[in-house]
């Protein structure tokens, strides 16, 4: 990338009249693997330039010396003419003795004790290259893997810092004579590209079929695998950060055929769709209704899977979403996905390539081993991915999209902390959608999700990612923070790590987490809404309305409590939340299975049958009551089903609230329960009046703290606001009161964000002590 025309054209001065400067200036932020050094050299010697450049494990130092006209010139352009991926921030500007120079060179990279270290994430393919790929007179003419300094993997390739090819997994791939001329070319723009390759020295394709030996070495790897998607077969794709699950989006057979094969009857599949027309979203405009910010996202350097209302007569097979009235739509962002999308010249579903729960595999034959019941055909290639980086996801939520999962592109994600953590910590996050954080300094990087931690391959790539972070950001945690529940998988890896261990309270997580994100208040009021965590009462919470800051958080609210029949089978079987709050107003609910008299004497016996306050189950409830939904096959589906059926009408039923022996205020939720058992109204209706109902009981609530406590600021955190409905109606009617309202903006409001509200919890105590 060169400078701006102004700079290029300022007029050269006489030396022999002009006074000669020399200036150093230290840069950190977002500088690293994003071609920031040649950038630098370019600048330097279109301005006349001499002295030196060099990369210090995490910040760019650099010497310039020349007249000051120039110089200064040069300061100034190092922020205004970045690369469009860099994030400047010039940490030190001093003036030093000028040495004489006559030139301007990149030294080899050095270590640097005080390093400010960036990892970053997976980039899309840039333009430029793109356009290489199509062009039949380049070297790289449909090479898979093209990249440059500009784009291509990082996180998913680097083995540890400094940024350099011997240190990430392309340091198997030794360099052919053109690729090392572009490479040690400082103005060339693959200058330092670390995963730089070419088809005479760089990875390969490898089509599998298990089913033919024969191989057909006369066919490229690729127009096998897009013969076989034509054909209306199963193709696992090994991409960046893993494998993804292939099939033909438009045909119901082939997409019957994935639900069956991976247990995966109705959780709605991710579909890629082909850049065409002049935005690359004709596509996109065919199978759903898409908005400037949606098409504005879906062409993000991210590549994020956006959520999008559904176009009526869409072109996709039903059973992508089913039930639903969002599909999740992505844009190639490698360049294999780019050929394969651009020859299919259709949408292709390709959702994650694991088992389900698990993190993505990324492993040859490891998938090739335990993908084999799904796909029909494997798309290898022999580049190793380090670590797995799931795609991120994004949903349009009170009046902005926001994540609900952080991946590929978006992650590690690094804030930076309105306080100095005391020590090093890490955090190991909850049970479901697990990220991990690292925190130092007055910094934390947020790890890209690992998923459920039921499975033993889950822990095994939460305790690589744990240490991976510890590695590349070169810090070494002293304190280990996990959620107080003690089944908890990650609750029992922290304790055996032999580092001293904080438990946090889920619920104060969640808070802590929407409070990190924001200004500071002295006061906040969180509405921390989910399915369940444990409580500091022991009881099972998911309904709490919390007071105060961070580490010093109190329950002043929350819904009325009822026992849950069956424990942890809850939460797949919402027949049981039904039947329960049936039992709990005395009365019978003949819609429930053969066998719920045996559960109803377990409930009434008071055996497992916890306690519990969780709006999720309330949710699981409703969808039972209004829908029929008694059994489900992927968390959350009767509540997205439910929410499905909005159509912006009802009118909210009172729910009435009273103190509780402990001073906390309960929301009665059996007047709710009367109005969605009645034959009368409609679903739709009911499903408004559901969302409409709850939503005023947050108002109401917010009103009572107000007055009890003068509070003004309410956030919204836990995973029921990943209800847009629910959500809107809230912000809408609490700001009609006055209130200020925060929503998770850069972590997700589930779960994924459980590892960012440790580490402000643990501050927070350290601070407090």
């Amino acid at each position: 990338m060169g400078v701006s025309p102004i700079l290029m054209s300022t007029p050269v001065e006489q030396t022999s009249t002009t006074h000669i400067v020399a200036r150093r200036l230290v840069i950190t932020g977002h500088v690293q693997a994003v071609g920031f050094r040649p950038f630098l050299y370019r600048l330097a010697t279109e301005l006349g330039l001499a002295g030196w450049v060099q990369n210090q494990t995490g910040q760019v130092a650099v010497q310039v010396e020349g007249p000051q006209r120039r110089v200064d010139a040069f300061r100034d352009a190092v922020t205004a003419a970045a690369p469009p991926l860099a994030r400047p921030i010039i940490n030190s500007d001093v003036l030093v003795n000028a040495g004489g120079q006559n030139a301007f060179e990149i030294l080899a990279s050095a270590s640097s004790e005080d390093a400010r270290i960036f990892v970053p994430p997976d980039y899309f393919t840039c333009a430029e290259c793109l356009q290489e790929l199509e062009d039949p007179t380049d070297r790289r003419f449909l090479y898979p893997f093209i990249n440059c300094t500009q784009c291509g993997p990082r996180y998913t390739l680097i083995s540890r810092l400094p940024y350099d090819r011997v240190n990430t997994t392309m340091a198997d791939f030794p360099l052919c004579d053109a690729c090392r001329s572009e490479y040690e070319d400082p103005l060339d723009r693959r200058f330092h590209a670390e995963p730089l390759a070419c088809p005479v020295c760089g990875p390969s394709l490898e089509f599998v079929d298990p089913l033919d030996a024969s191989g057909q070495a006369d066919v490229e790897p690729l127009d096998r695998a897009l013969a076989a998607l034509r054909a209306g077969h199963i193709v696992a794709v090994k991409g960046v950060g893993g494998y993804h699950l292939v099939c033909d989006a438009c045909d119901e057979d082939a997409v019957a055929r994935l639900r069956r094969r991976k247990g995966r009857p109705a959780k709605p599949l991710a579909v890629m769709l082909p850049p065409a027309g002049v935005d690359g979203l004709d596509w996109a405009k065919r199978c759903a209704i898409v908005s400037a910010e949606s098409a504005a996202l879906l062409t993000d350097p991210m590549r994020p899977i956006v959520l999008v209302k559904k176009a009526d007569d869409g072109a996709l097979a039903k059973g992508i979403a089913p039930g639903l009235d969002e599909l999740g739509l992505f844009l190639p962002y490698s360049p294999l996905h780019h050929l394969l999308l651009r020859k299919f010249a259709g949408p292709l579903v390709a959702t994650s390539g694991n088992l389900t729960g698990e993190p993505v595999l990324t492993n040859n034959g490891e998938a090739a081993r335990r993908l084999r019941p799904v796909a029909d055909h494997f798309l290898h290639h022999n580049r190793p991915i380090e670590r797995p980086a799931d795609d991120p996801v994004l949903r349009h939520i009170g009046g902005a999209y926001r994540p609900l999962r952080l991946g590929r592109g978006s992650a590690p994600l690094e804030l930076e902390l309105p306080f100095q953590q005391p020590r090093p910590v890490l955090a190991v996050g909850a049970q479901l959608k697990t990220t991990v954080a690292l925190s130092w300094d007055n910094r934390v990087a947020i790890s890209p999700h690992i998923g459920d931690m039921s499975s033993p391959r889950s822990l095994d790539v939460m305790e690589q990612v744990a240490a991976d972070l510890q590695r590349l950001y070169q810090v070494e945690a002293e304190t280990l923070v996990c959620d107080a529940h003690k089944h908890f998988t990650n609750h029992r890896w922290a304790q055996t790590q032999g580092l001293p261990v904080q438990e946090v309270w889920h619920h104060h997580a969640h808070a802590s987490a929407l409070v990190a994100e924001h200004a500071p208040q002295p006061q906040w009021l969180v509405f921390t809404w989910d399915g369940v965590g444990l409580g500091p009462d022991g009881t099972l919470w998911g309904g709490e309305t919390l007071l105060g800051a961070p580490g010093q958080w109190q329950r002043v609210a929350s819904l009325r409590p009822f026992r849950l029949p069956g424990a942890e089978s809850v939460g797949r079987e919402p027949w049981r939340s039904a039947a329960s709050l049936c039992w709990e107003l005395g009365e019978c609910w003949e819609a429930g299975p053969d066998d719920d008299q045996l559960v109803h004497e377990a409930w009434q016996r008071n055996l497992n049958s916890p306690a519990t306050s969780a709006v999720g189950r309330l949710f699981d409830a409703a969808a039972a009551f209004v829908i029929g939904v008694r059994e489900t096959s992927y968390e959350g589906e009767g509540p997205m089903l439910l929410e499905a059926l909005c159509r912006g009408g009802g009118s909210d039923v009172t729910l009435a609230r009273e103190l509780d022996e402990a001073g906390v205020w309960r929301i009665d939720w059996g007047p709710l329960v009367a109005y969605l058992r009645d034959p009368k109204i409609s679903a739709r209706d009911k499903a408004d009046t559901f969302h409409l109902s709850l939503a005023a009981s947050i108002a109401d609530l917010a009103g009572q703290a107000r007055d009890d406590h003068g509070v003004n600021v309410v956030g919204l955190s836990g995973g029921v606001f990943q209800n847009r409905v629910l959500t809107g109606h809230a912000m809408r009617m609490l700001e009609e009161r006055g209130f200020a309202v925060a929503l998770c903006n850069a972590v997700p409001c589930n779960d994924a964000g459980i590892s960012l509200g440790q580490v402000i919890e643990h501050a927070a105590h350290s601070l407090l002590q």
